[in-house]
């Protein structure tokens, strides 16, 4: 049996034409004729509200849409995100997600315990897509946008190890996506 995975789409255009939601189908095409368990998740597809207020992180029931989200946080072993990278960072509804998802006594334990994340037995890939060259992310922006994500949201939850796939230049020339589509569902039939 294989692993167990969780792809979350996290691009905030629910449209299947997106890029994201082509690589998410890649990375699960080859997951399953691998014979990994999958789920998945199109963030742009749920209904969930923005927290605005330390109380809706720390005491306000999460929405139906989030609860099942935890369900198949819990019962992954490996994560999938894929984004478009937009102003540095993952998109707003994407962090939004996340804030939702990842809260105390689910991800973290509450304020007023030793701090320790509760998600620990799990592993991360970030899938991020970007218009600039990847190099440049990478050397000029020293790739901040996904760091944040890799350390302030997984890490500090117990995921380990957390890997990334940048992919820049998407406007590019469509072979080049052909190529990427075709990396990915081999990492999918790898499960990492």
């Amino acid at each position: 049996m294989g692993r167990k995975i969780l792809v979350i789409n996290g691009n905030p255009d629910p449209s299947t034409a997106r890029f994201c939601a082509a690589l998410a189908e890649a990375y699960v095409r080859g997951a399953s004729l691998a014979g990994h368990q999958i789920r998945r998740i199109d963030v742009g597809s749920l209904d969930f509200p923005i927290l605005r207020s330390q109380s809706e992180f720390t005491q306000s029931v999460p929405p139906r849409d989030i609860l099942e989200a935890q369900c198949s946080v819990t019962w992954a072993d490996h994560l999938v995100i894929i984004f478009p990278l937009w102003l540095g960072g993952a998109p707003a509804l994407l962090k939004g997600f996340f804030e939702q998802v990842f809260r105390y006594g689910y991800a973290l334990t509450p304020p007023g315990e030793p701090p320790k994340g509760l998600l620990v037995g799990r592993s991360a890939r970030l899938v991020v897509t970007m218009g600039m060259p990847s190099a440049v992310f990478r050397v000029v922006f020293g790739a901040f946008g996904v760091r944040a994500l890799e350390r302030g949201v997984l890490w500090l939850s117990g995921v380990r190890p957390i890997r990334h796939t940048i992919i820049g230049s998407i406007e590019g020339p469509v072979r080049g996506r052909l190529d990427w589509l075709k990396a990915i569902q081999r990492l999918g039939r790898s499960g990492t």
